[in-house]
């Protein structure tokens, strides 16, 4: 699906340069409900004109703009913010870009700073920090080696570290402003309210984006793309993702999306009854359940590797979904052509490389989390209404539209599922169902509890537990030792 068609104008797109809180500016800048958009910092600079944007952020990165082959935003990128009066805003080495690409300085710094620092205004009246008053502190997160020495001509200095290193400029004839620290990050408590303050006292940015605006823009689109008498398929796994995304599409074109469900025979402990009743009580969606637990674990024999693993598991998925296709045809005379998918936003989204790789995007981490990776000669077009969203994003769009509460706050699992859980063989012995078991005491002991932890949460405190035990765990072994080496002496 081509998602310019759901991009609104009004929009602030990030360059990625590489910053682990890159994403993290995406969305904190949505949850001042405007749309906020990601790509490559290395972009040619046709992707950016096409964008449109009204405010262009240069993010963070781990680079110094003196290194060879240190990334820089396009030829040509100055001279299109200038002439459509584009806002830019440079964060930490977006900053020190700005500096260096408009003709100042930046040099390796007598003063690092890196994590909780103080800084002052030393400005008043400045775009950045609106009313606050010259002298006025706030506590910010840094993390930079470089800093600016002599800007360009026509910027001033409005923010400094209690060390005296720049850390706020701006230079509003040309609409060009930067911070040295990352107001996007918990660790600087009022770098939202800047934020804030920047994109509606400073750019004049609108409040225009919602779920409710994505859910109406992703109808139409869908029943833009898919015909008045094409057939659609969508391939259910029964996590949050797929479940709101066939909700979405069956609002869109009805009955004509028809739904399979497969038992890859990796699922969770009784997941193929408990999904299926969900669709069908709770959600109403046509489902079809695909019993080819034989035909995943078969291909499975033998195979270690964890990426091998998803392709065979994705090649497998979309086999089944030709066939469902097939038989769909020959039952209402007319084959299906769409196959939708639950792809989020984090999973399109490319960051600039580290300096020095050689490569202008990141490499792959995995294949594609739903399916384990799309065979290119895949005959099914692809509809992918949730891949601008976030996850969270994706359950507040469930929510609207009235998607279960307990559906959408599910235990997040993956598209290959068990598989890639299993170190080794999954037909090895009964290494599955002793997961699946495991898998089951943990969740319903959390439930059976009352503990309401966000999902998001609940991998964290699993983690501290398994911590903690270890800790235990090496006390104990330690005293052993000792009181061994005490007996061994005494004797």
């Amino acid at each position: 699906m081509d998602s310019k068609a759901v991009i609104p104008s009004n929009s602030v797109l990030i360059l990625d340069f590489g910053s682990q809180y890159t994403h993290l500016i995406t969305r904190r800048i949505r949850k001042l409900s405007v749309f906020s958009l990601c790509i490559s910092g290395t972009s040619p600079l046709k992707a950016i004109t096409d964008l449109n944007p009204k405010v262009i952020i240069l993010s963070g990165g781990p680079h110094s703009v003196h290194s060879d082959g240190a990334p820089s935003f396009p030829p040509g990128f100055i001279e299109y913010v200038e002439e459509n009066g584009v806002f830019v805003l440079g964060i930490c080495y977006g900053l020190q870009l700005i500096v260096q690409k408009l003709g100042g300085e930046v040099r390796i710094g007598d003063e690092q700073e890196y994590g909780r620092m103080e800084i002052q205004v030393v400005e008043s009246g400045c775009g950045l920090f609106g009313s606050k008053d010259v002298g006025d502190k706030q506590s910010v997160w840094m993390s930079h080696g470089d800093e600016a020495a002599k800007l360009p001509e026509g910027f001033v200095v409005v923010a400094r570290s209690m060390q005296g290193v720049v850390a706020a400029i701006e230079n509003p004839a040309r609409r060009f402003y930067g911070l040295q620290y990352h107001p996007e990050v918990t660790h600087s408590p009022e770098g939202m309210e800047t934020l804030r303050n920047f994109l509606f006292n400073v750019c004049g940015v609108n409040t225009n984006w919602s779920m409710e605006d994505v859910l109406e823009k992703e109808i139409k689109v869908i029943k833009e793309m898919v015909g008045s008498e094409d057939h659609v398929i969508c391939a259910l796994s029964g996590g949050v993702d797929s479940a709101v995304a066939a909700t979405l599409v069956h609002k869109a074109i009805g009955d004509r999306l028809h739904c399979i469900f497969v038992d890859n025979g990796l699922l969770r402990y009784k997941e193929q009854e408990r999904v299926m009743e969900t669709f069908e009580s709770d959600l109403h969606l046509p489902v079809t359940c695909a019993d080819k637990k034989n035909q995943f674990l078969d291909k499975l024999r033998g195979v270690t590797d964890p990426e091998a693993k998803r392709k065979i598991i994705g090649k497998e998925f979309i086999c089944i979904f030709d066939e469902f296709a097939q038989h769909l045809e020959q039952k209402l005379g007319k084959k299906p052509i769409f196959l939708v998918q639950g792809t989020l936003y984090p999973d399109v989204i490319e960051s600039c490389p580290p300096p020095g790789s050689g490569r202008t995007h990141s490499h792959m981490i995995k294949s594609h989390h739903n399916v384990g990776g799309l065979p290119k000669d895949m005959k099914l077009k692809l509809i992918e209404p949730l891949k601008l969203l976030f996850k969270d994003e994706v359950r507040d769009l469930g929510s609207i539209m009235n998607v279960p509460v307990a559906f959408l706050k599910r235990h997040p699992f993956p598209g290959p599922g068990l598989a890639v859980r299993v170190i080794g063989d999954v037909t090895q012995g009964n290494a599955l169902e002793v997961l699946r078991q495991v898998d089951e005491i943990f969740i319903q002991s959390i439930k059976e509890a009352g503990l309401m932890i966000p999902y998001g949460k609940l991998l964290l405190y699993f983690y501290r537990f398994c911590q903690l035990v270890f800790k235990v765990i090496k006390e104990h072994i330690l005293m052993l030792l000792l009181l061994g080496l005490s007996q061994a002496r005494m004797e």
